[in-house]
């Protein structure tokens, strides 16, 4: 008689990738045989928690966007749309077009291709439990604040930390919290900074120094370097 193993059940997809490249430069760049956008949205592709994707671009690269998604059969694409005047504006739209039984969403720069699954799955789960997360990675240089390139202050780097994307919510919570920072006028560096205004704590999950954002030349040539480096057998 045979053994029949019980199937591990998956979690269910619960959360939409909103990936927000409205202002990438270097979106269409070629990056070890693939567009930045390619490889970016393959992580959240192959993500078990994502079940839907949207992409914010330009208005003249959302043809060619939408064209790339199906050459690459990047399945979880659902939408690609123009974005607005400023990030804050492009995320909110983003979040907009999330389906509305979808209970999280996350957020995601286009211009970090190199993001893993693992960092997606972990900061989805603690959004999750706690309603807000973010990767984040421990500052390495010391950091001090200065006015007329006078230093005034030298802070503790054991409590410093660069957050990166995707950055992950309760999706009627970040839709709402970004409308109120676009209603305030509130200049924004993160979508954290939206919900954190509104008194809400976020969750620091476990980032990765591979997950760099892309923003000049020299950034291109180091991520060609890291694929490199990741082929070596």
């Amino acid at each position: 008689m045979g053994l029949f193993l019980k199937k591990r059940k998956e979690p269910p997809a619960q959360c939409c990738a909103v990936i927000v490249a409205a202002g990438l430069d270097k979106l269409m760049a070629d990056v070890g045989g693939l567009p930045v956008i390619v490889r970016c949205i393959e992580a959240f592709q192959q993500a078990p928690s994502i079940a839907e994707i949207v992409v914010v671009t330009r208005e003249d690269l959302v043809p060619e966007v939408a064209r790339l998604c199906q050459q690459f059969q990047l399945t979880k694409v659902t939408k690609v749309i123009r974005g607005g005047k400023n990030r804050t504006q492009s995320a909110r739209l983003g979040t907009l077009e999330a389906g509305r039984n979808i209970p999280l969403i996350a957020i995601h720069d286009g211009a970090r291709p190199f993001v893993s699954i693992q960092v997606i799955e972990d900061a989805v789960a603690q959004a999750a439990q706690n309603g807000a997360a973010a990767p984040a990675i421990p500052v390495k240089d010391t950091i001090k604040t200065a006015q007329g390139g006078i230093v005034n202050q030298t802070l503790n780097r054991a409590e410093l930390y660069a957050v990166q994307t995707p950055q992950v919510f309760d999706a009627s919570l970040i839709r709402a919290a970004l409308q109120k920072a676009l209603d305030d006028g509130a200049e924004l560096t993160d979508d954290c900074a939206a919900v954190e205004r509104l008194g809400m704590k976020v969750v620091l999950t476990a980032g990765d120094e591979r997950n760099m954002k892309l923003t000049t030349p020299t950034d291109l040539l180091f991520a060609e370097c890291l694929l490199e480096e990741a082929a070596l057998p």
